[in-house]
Order: structure tokens, then C-alpha cells, then sequence
């Protein structure tokens, strides 16, 4: 590692790739192992499934990389943009998910909108003696971890300068 990143954005940037790691792990048991009814009586078919978990496999390996681009010295040689615009979407996306996913989790456990934000929650998904509850309620803490991993990595990235015309960058 290097001294000119604080520790503190590499911890931050190896939380997050675990985050990341754990992602691509979990959707490729998905696509391997994907049980009855993977498309959840969708109208799309197995195809669409594969590809659409084959799609955020690669977003999230990607993201793991760019994710490690941000703090070690490598990473200086790639243009900013390449690293930065990819972090800010992953950063949207996540607290876009994982923040009103966090809020509803709150709401619901607390009983003060035991069927969730918008009242859809119902059946086994609103009985906290169920494994479906307790899965709806690990998914959004998952994705409330994930924004709370990428944010500052991105923000560390962000005020991270890029090298200085002439230098190596490591």
C-alpha cells in the first residue's frame, strides 16, 4: 500500500470489495444453482435471467477493480473519468437501493409500517417468524452496506489528484 492514500480509504476500499466479491459470488451460485422459478413468474425466460445476472457480474468485477483503482498507485495511470464516473453510478445505485431498503427494514421491524413503504410487504414477507422476512430484511441491509462501502471510496477518489505531468504514478 501506499502512504499517499489514508488508511482509512484503503480500509474503506477493501470493505468494499468484499462487499463486491460476495456480490459476484452470490450471483453466480444464482446462475448455477438457480432453483424452481429463478424468473419469479416473470414474463421473461431462463435466458433473460442468465444474462441479466451474467450483466451485474461484470458490473461488479468491474466495480472491484476500479474500487482498488481508487487508492493504489496503478490506478493514477487510468484517466479519472474511467474510475470516477463508474464509482458516482455504483454510489447512486447502491443508496438508491440500499437507503430506502435500510428505512423500510426500520419501519417494518418497529411496526410503524408493518407492510412497508409502500404497503406491499404482505403474507410471509410481513411474519417475522418467516425466513422470507428475515431474507427481505438481509437483502436491504446488504445493499445499505454497499453504498455505505462505495460512498467514501468514491469521495476519496474524487478529491485523490492525479499525478503530476512528468511523474510515475507507481
Amino acid at each position: 500500500m501506499t502512504s499517499a492514500t489514508p488508511r482509512r480509504h484503503r480500509a474503506a476500499a477493501w470493505a468494499c470489495c468484499a462487499w463486491l466479491a460476495f456480490f459476484v459470488v452470490s450471483h453466480v451460485l444464482a446462475v448455477i444453482f438457480p432453483g424452481e422459478d429463478p424468473t419469479g413468474d416473470g414474463p421473461w425466460g431462463r435466458t433473460a435471467y442468465v444474462v441479466y445476472n451474467v450483466v451485474l457480474i461484470a458490473m461488479a468485477a468491474a466495480g472491484a477493480v476500479l474500487v482498488l483503482a481508487a487508492v493504489r498507485p496503478w490506478g493514477r495511470r487510468l484517466p479519472r473519468p474511467l474510475v470516477l464516473v463508474p464509482l458516482w453510478f455504483g454510489s447512486v445505485l447502491l443508496v438508491v437501493r440500499g437507503v430506502p431498503g435500510m428505512a423500510e427494514n426500520v419501519l417494518v421491524v418497529t411496526g410503524v409500517a408493518p407492510h412497508g413503504l409502500l404497503g406491499t410487504i404482505d403474507g410471509a414477507e410481513a411474519d417475522p417468524g418467516t425466513r422470507q422476512f428475515w431474507t427481505s430484511m438481509a437483502v436491504n441491509a446488504y445493499f445499505f452496506l454497499g453504498a455505505v462501502t462505495l460512498l467514501p471510496v468514491a469521495r476519496a477518489a474524487t478529491r485523490r489528484r492525479p499525478p503530476s505531468p512528468g511523474t510515475r504514478a507507481g
